[in-house]
C-alpha cells in the first residue's frame, strides 16, 4: 500500500494518475496542483489534444476512441499508474468510478484509490444489497423487492405477479447493477410485467454484464434528494448537507441545487441522519452520496448510494466553503476528517447560502436530448459575483460522439435562493456556443419558469413543463419549421416581409412567424 501521510499541512501524495477525462479530468487536476501534487493525464486517441492531457505533467495513451478500448481498461490504466510511479488513482465519476474490479486492481498494485472501498463499492454498487443493507439498519426504502426478480422461472411468475399487486401499480422494473436510467422499465399493468422484466433484463445484461432487475414502487410525485458524505478509515462519518436533483428526465440529472428547498432544520438533521445509518452498514468511507425519494411532511425513502464523487459536487462547495476532491485526497491518504468537514456538519441543518448548477450538454432539448457531438465554433463562458464554470473545452474543439455530451456546469451561488436564481439567468444569457445545439434553451426556459421560482419541484417537472402536452409540441414543430426555413440561403426574409406572403393582410408578421424566429435564434447554433 501507498504509503500514508498523517501531517496535514504535506500533500497527501507525491503523484496522481487521474483515470477520467473531460471536465471532471481537469477538476482533479486543479486541486493535485493546490495540494502541490504530480499529475498523470490517460486519453484516448480523440482526446490526445485535450485540456486535461495539456494540464497534466505526464500522459500516457491508452486505446481508441471507444470507452471499452480506452477508458474502461482497467488493466491498462493501472500499468500505466504503475509505470509512471503514480501512488494514487482517482477515478472521478463515471466510467470505472464505481466498479468494484478496478477499485481493486488499485489497491492490489499497492496504490491508493481515490474514493471508498472495493468492499463498500461492491456492497454498494448492488442495488438489492444496498437496499437490504439500508432496511437492516433501519432506514425506509422505497416499496419493493429486496430479492431478485425471477425472469427465467415461469414457475414463480403467480409469485412475482402477487408481489407485485401488493406493491401496487404503476410500479418500476429496475436493474440491480443499473443506474442512469438504463435497464429499468414502467409497468402500469400487470399484464405487461413480463415483457418489461425480459427488456429491463436484457438491456441490463447488455450495459452492465449484469441481467439481475427488481421490483420497486414509483413514488409520484416525489422528490429527488441527495445527502453528501464524507468518511475515514477510522470511522468518522459525517453529513455535510443535501441536494436536490428533482429536475430530471428519463432519471438524467438536468439542474441541481444546494441546499434542497423547502426543507425544514428538522428534516434536514432526520435525511442526514438516515443516510449516514445506511453508509455506516457497509463500511463506508470517503466521498460518496445517499440518495432518497422525498414525498413531503418529512417522509424520505432510501434509493441508493453512490460511492463516488456526484457530478453536481460543486454546488454543495458552494455552499460549504469545502474543496471536496482535497478532501478525497486527504481521506485516501488515511488522515481523520478535516476540522473543516466536522464544522460543515455541524452546520448542515441550517446552511448559509444557496447555489445552483445546470448541465450544459451537447444535446437538442427540443428533439427529446437526443445528442448533438460536433464542432464548437465561438464558445463564450459566463463570470462575475456569485459564478462558478467547470469546463474542459475551447473554441475549435470538436465535441466526440463517444463519450457523454455533457460540455461544462455552470453554478451560481447567492445569499438565498432568489439571488442564486437571479444570478443564474444572468449568467445564462451571458453563454455564447455555436457550431453545435446545446441545452442552453432547455436551461434558460426552467430559470425564468414560475413553477421553479416558487420552488415547486418534481421528478415529473420535465414532462409537465418541459415535454408538455400534445398541443405545446405541435406549436413547437411550426416554430422550428418557420426557423428551418429561415436559414435556407434566398428564403424570403422575415425581417422584411417580402415575398411569400410573409406578412398578413395588414402588413403584420403572423404570430407564428415571430415564435419561429425566436425558435430559431434560441435553439438552433448560429
Amino acid at each position: 500500500m501507498a504509503s500514508l501521510r498523517k501531517d496535514s499541512s504535506r500533500r497527501p501524495f507525491d503523484r496522481v494518475l487521474v483515470a477520467n477525462r473531460g471536465e471532471i479530468a481537469l477538476r482533479i487536476i486543479r486541486a493535485c496542483r493546490d495540494l502541490g501534487m504530480e499529475v498523470v493525464a490517460v486519453y484516448s486517441d480523440a482526446d490526445a489534444d485535450a485540456m486535461h492531457v495539456r494540464a497534466a505533467d505526464d500522459a500516457i495513451r491508452i486505446g481508441t476512441a471507444p470507452p471499452g478500448e480506452s477508458y474502461l481498461r482497467g488493466e491498462a490504466i493501472v500499468e500505466a499508474a504503475v509505470a509512471s510511479h503514480a501512488q494514487a488513482v482517482h477515478p472521478g465519476y463515471g466510467f470505472l468510478a464505481e466498479r468494484a474490479t478496478f477499485a481493486r486492481l488499485v489497491e492490489d498494485a499497492g496504490l491508493a484509490f481515490v474514493g471508498p472501498s472495493s468492499a463498500a463499492i461492491a456492497a454498494l454498487g448492488d442495488k438489492l444489497s444496498a437496499r437490504r443493507a439500508a432496511s437492516a439498519a433501519g432506514v425506509p426504502v422505497v416499496a419493493g423487492t429486496l430479492e431478485p426478480a425471477a425472469v427465467d422461472a415461469p414457475d414463480q411468475v403467480p409469485a412475482l405477479v402477487a408481489e407485485a399487486e401488493a406493491i401496487g401499480f404503476p410500479l418500476l422494473v429496475k436493474a440491480s447493477a443499473g443506474g442512469g436510467g438504463r435497464g429499468m422499465r414502467r409497468v402500469e399493468r400487470v399484464v405487461d410485467l413480463p415483457a418489461a422484466l425480459a427488456a429491463a433484463s436484457a438491456e441490463a445484461s447488455s450495459t452492465f454484464g449484469d441481467g439481475t432487475v427488481y421490483l420497486e414502487r414509483e413514488v409520484r410525485p416525489a422528490r429527488h434528494v441527495e445527502v453528501q458524505l464524507l468518511g475515514d478509515i477510522h470511522g468518522g462519518l459525517v453529513a455535510i448537507g443535501e441536494r436536490d436533483c428533482s429536475i430530471q428526465r428519463r432519471h438524467q440529472k438536468l439542474i441541481e441545487e444546494c441546499p434542497a428547498p423547502g426543507l425544514t432544520a428538522d428534516e434536514r438533521v432526520h435525511v442526514h441522519d438516515l443516510a449516514v445509518r445506511a453508509a455506516r452498514s457497509v463500511g463506508l468511507s470517503n466521498a460518496a452520496t445517499a440518495e432518497f425519494l422525498y414525498e413531503g411532511d418529512g417522509r424520505f425513502s432510501f434509493l441508493e448510494v453512490n460511492a463516488r464523487l456526484q457530478v453536481e459536487h460543486g454546488v454543495t462547495e458552494l455552499v460549504t466553503g469545502l474543496d471536496l476532491v482535497v478532501e478525497q485526497f486527504r481521506l485516501a491518504a488515511g488522515e481523520p476528517l478535516s476540522a473543516e468537514a466536522v464544522a460543515a456538519a455541524q452546520a448542515a441543518a441550517t446552511p448559509a447560502g444557496h447555489a445552483i448548477e445546470v448541465r450544459i450538454s451537447a444535446e437538442d432539448p427540443s428533439r427529446a436530448f437526443i445528442p448533438a457531438p460536433g464542432r464548437v465554433g465561438r464558445w463564450a463562458m459566463p463570470s462575475g459575483p456569485g459564478i462558478r464554470v467547470d469546463a474542459a473545452i475551447e473554441a475549435g474543439e470538436r465535441v466526440p460522439p463517444d463519450y457523454d455530451p455533457l460540455i461544462a456546469k455552470i453554478m451560481a451561488h447567492g445569499r438565498d435562493r432568489p439571488e442564486a436564481i437571479a444570478r443564474l439567468r444572468r449568467a445564462l444569457g451571458e453563454v455564447e456556443v455555436t457550431g453545435i445545439q446545446t441545452t442552453l434553451p432547455f436551461h434558460r426556459a426552467v430559470v425564468a419558469d414560475p413553477q421553479f421560482a416558487a420552488g415547486r419541484l418534481s421528478t415529473e417537472w420535465v414532462g409537465e413543463r418541459w415535454d408538455g402536452a400534445a398541443d405545446r409540441r405541435e406549436r413547437l414543430e411550426l416554430a422550428q419549421l418557420a426557423a428551418g426555413l429561415a436559414l435556407i440561403d434566398g428564403w424570403p426574409s422575415l425581417e422584411d416581409g417580402s415575398g411569400g406572403r410573409t406578412t398578413g393582410a395588414d402588413g403584420q408578421r403572423p404570430d407564428w412567424r415571430r415564435a419561429g424566429r425566436e425558435a430559431m435564434l434560441e435553439r438552433w447554433p448560429r
